[in-house]
């Protein structure tokens, strides 16, 4: 009793197994170092990490602590009693203490430890296995006798009186071990075959590990983005401030040279009124001499030219527009800061292959555009699709790009990527319906994703007269969105790319078109 108590001491909590390089936290409790970092891989990110057993949270990765006692235990319990833990079996013949079973018989449906296995009988019909191996699962159920016969044509392990009398009789039969040896070899391809995807799906873990270390995380991007903006709305009320000053700068200069003005012209208007006021009085003489004696009229006359004044008032209202005008350029200045400290961008034309497009469609003199148009007796040549599809002159094996497709003049098409060794006729020609492809598809008011006849129906209509297609490709990465108000996500395939990708297009009516080119870019440091 003792020692199946220190048995299930010895057990990891996590595995429900003995434990394997045990290690211990903080709050005491023990685990397998491979299922303690197990647990902590799922918990980053989250905020904390915890206990399974007890729960208790520490902000930081906790350091793991190998027990070396609990190592010494789990040693020395092994090496004493290495059958019981395997099996748990005991010999049914060692009545006054369990000894462990070496191997059971089948014939005598006994368990028999190393001391009774070396006196048990030899003869042929003392079949002996495993002592794990239930007696039951290797005797005929109908018959009683063990089973020495694999049934190839019903699958099935079967006795000799199966294949001699029974319902096997007349069936192709091998001898278990050879018939196993056959189904390990199956089994040892398959194993290959999984090794090999494990292996392709860790390394792809591993490049998606390094790429998230490499990129900065959630809260320093929101922090970049922060800083930015409020250097932004810094430079926006500088400039601001910047052309209202100017423009009552402008205004207080305007108002002062209208004051100045004004008080010129009443001097000049008093003046007049003086001059009129004897005028008058000489024209009301009846003393010819004395208005005969007067200077001439020609210089009481002699006023500054209203003309003047009123140049210097239209000069004194007018803003100075010029300079308001470059103090405002600097905005444009702010939004090529941003646009080179974001990413550095070109666009390039995305062109159609004409070699590549089927023989009901027609592509455009720009070769931008390609429209349902049957029967264009195009030359029949490897390279042509046997279907109403084209796809693009230029491939991308790195980087990331979008571009952009312009469906709203056609009802049923699809619009994706596909490697350039994709099948030019038959059903594996049509993207979406094979390995090779990945499409956004529409037909009617229904809208899909597909990749390898595996279709995705999104459940609401998608107001869709544009579609973007995004493409990260280190990162296995292929997205389409909706250019709606707002823009919609609709969904991201997530592959590992062996090959370049060309954009596809297939058109079964109207005409759809690329807009606006490639754009490719990549983060500056």
């Amino acid at each position: 009793m003792a020692s199946a108590d220190l048995r299930q001491e010895l057990d990891c909590s996590i595995c429900l197994n003995i434990y394997t390089d045990p290690v211990t936290l903080r709050c005491g409790h023990n685990f397998c170092r491979v299922c303690i970092d197990c647990v902590l891989d799922t918990q980053e990110g989250a905020g904390a990490y915890t206990c399974p057993e007890c729960r208790e949270e520490c902000q930081e990765r906790p350091a793991l602590q190998r027990n070396i006692t609990l190592c010494n235990i789990v040693g020395s319990f092994q090496t004493t009693r290495p059958d019981q833990q395997e099996t748990g079996i005991f010999c049914t013949y060692c009545v006054d203490s369990p000894v462990p079973a070496a191997k059971s018989c089948l014939h005598c449906e006994a368990s028999l430890c190393d001391k009774h296995l070396r006196v048990h009988s030899k003869s042929a019909e003392h079949v002996l296995c495993d002592p794990t191996t239930s007696p039951g699962n290797r005797k005929c159920s109908v018959h009683k006798k063990i089973l020495e016969y694999y049934c190839t044509e019903d699958a099935a392990c079967i006795c000799v009186s199966c294949s001699l009398a029974g319902e096997h009789r007349g069936h192709l039969v091998e001898i278990l071990d050879e018939a196993s040896e056959k189904k390990k070899e199956k089994l040892r391809d398959v194993l290959q075959k999984l090794t090999t995807k494990r292996a392709e799906a860790q390394k792809r873990i591993q490049s998606l590990q390094e790429r998230r270390r490499d990129q900065e995380g959630a809260a320093g991007v929101t922090e970049s983005v922060t800083a930015l903006f409020t250097d932004i709305r810094r430079q926006l009320e500088d400039l601001e401030k910047r052309v209202l000053s100017e423009i009552s700068r402008q205004e207080q200069c305007f108002s002062f040279s209208i004051s100045y003005l004004i008080q010129q012209l009443e001097i000049k208007k008093d003046e007049l009124s003086g001059k009129m006021r004897h005028i008058e009085e000489l024209c009301n003489m009846s003393d010819p001499v004395t208005v005969l004696q007067e200077p001439d009229t020609g210089d009481l006359c002699d006023t500054e030219d209203t003309e003047t004044h009123d140049n210097q008032v239209r000069g004194a209202g007018d803003l100075d527009v010029g300079l308001i005008s470059g103090t405002l350029h600097t905005l444009s200045d702010i939004i090529t800061g941003i646009n080179i400290g974001i990413y550095v961008q070109e666009a390039t034309d995305l062109l159609l292959d004409v070699t590549t497009a089927g023989n009901d469609i027609q592509i455009s003199g720009d070769r931008k555009s390609a429209s349902k148009s049957p029967n264009q007796n195009s030359p029949v040549i490897p390279e042509r699709f046997q279907v109403p599809q084209v796809i693009s002159t230029r491939g991308f094996s790195s980087g990331r790009h979008y571009w952009e497709v312009d469906v709203r003049f056609s009802e049923i098409w699809k619009v994706g990527m596909c490697y350039p060794s994709i099948s030019k006729s038959g059903k594996d020609s049509v993207i979406g319906y094979n390995y090779k492809s990945w499409c956004l598809c529409r037909d009617n008011n229904q809208y899909s994703v597909t990749h390898y006849s595996r279709e995705t129906r999104f459940p609401d209509s998608i107001p869709c007269d544009r579609v973007r297609v995004y493409l990260d490709y280190e990162a296995g990465q292929l997205s389409f969105y909706s250019l709606c108000d707002p823009i919609k996500h609709l969904h991201t395939y997530t592959a590992t790319f062996t090959e370049p990708l060309h954009a596809a297009l297939r058109v079964r009516d109207g005409c759809i078109t690329v807009s606006g080119g490639v754009r490719s870019w990549e983060k500056l440091p």
